[in-house]
């Protein structure tokens, strides 16, 4: 599946890019269909890889989209070609988000989830940059439009981000006692400490 997009480059001339997304591989659910998830993978990998570890989970109601990101040039490496759902040029906090590659990865995401009957729970995660594009996705849901402006209507139930950071996020890093207190109730509750805090 391709998605055009374009963005205002110097001046006033319009650039356009397609985004060709590679194979989808779907899990079925094993039991009641209850939810779907859009597992996305990271930087360089693909869709297959991970529908073969999610077809092992014990998680029977979930129906799983694996889809594979476009391969594009990837600036990190050099402009070398990878599948990515986005470009990356520096891991720094300062580095610039390629939000065109975010928006159409998004998109592409919200498509997926489209289709699905309407009492069936969504949700979106990923690893590393798949974590980043989900965890982008949240933000869109949240924010009700992409970053381009146009409407995002998927509503998601659930986001799940395994080693990823959230892309756009200019944000100082705070840490909320109650949130660090809840975290450490929760700890100790799940590995049966002793001394717990209330």
């Amino acid at each position: 599946m391709s998605y055009n997009s374009s963005s205002i480059g110097s001046g006033s001339r319009t650039t356009r890019r397609t985004f060709e997304f590679g194979r989808t591989h779907v899990v079925r659910p094993k039991g009641k269909h209850q939810a779907t998830i859009v597992w996305l993978h990271g930087l360089g990998d693909k869709g297959s890889s991970w529908s073969q570890l999610l077809e092992t989970l014990p998680l029977p109601n979930i129906k799983w989209i694996c889809p594979t990101a476009p391969t594009r040039p990837v600036a990190i490496f050099g402009g070398y070609p990878c599948t990515a759902w986005f470009d990356v040029g520096d891991l720094s906090e300062e580095g610039p988000d390629d939000l065109e590659g975010l928006d159409a990865s998004a998109a592409h995401v919200a498509n997926l989830l489209s289709t699905e009957p309407a009492d069936i729970k969504l949700g979106i995660g990923g690893f590393s940059m798949g974590a980043a594009t989900a965890l982008y996705s949240a933000t869109c849901r949240i924010l009700g439009q992409y970053g381009n402006g146009n409407s995002y209507s998927i509503n998601l139930s659930a986001v799940v981000g395994l080693s990823g950071w959230l892309p756009c996020s200019r944000l100082g890093h705070y840490t909320v006692p109650e949130e660090t207190d809840a975290v450490c109730n929760w700890l100790t509750a799940m590995l049966g400490l002793e001394g717990s805090r209330s």
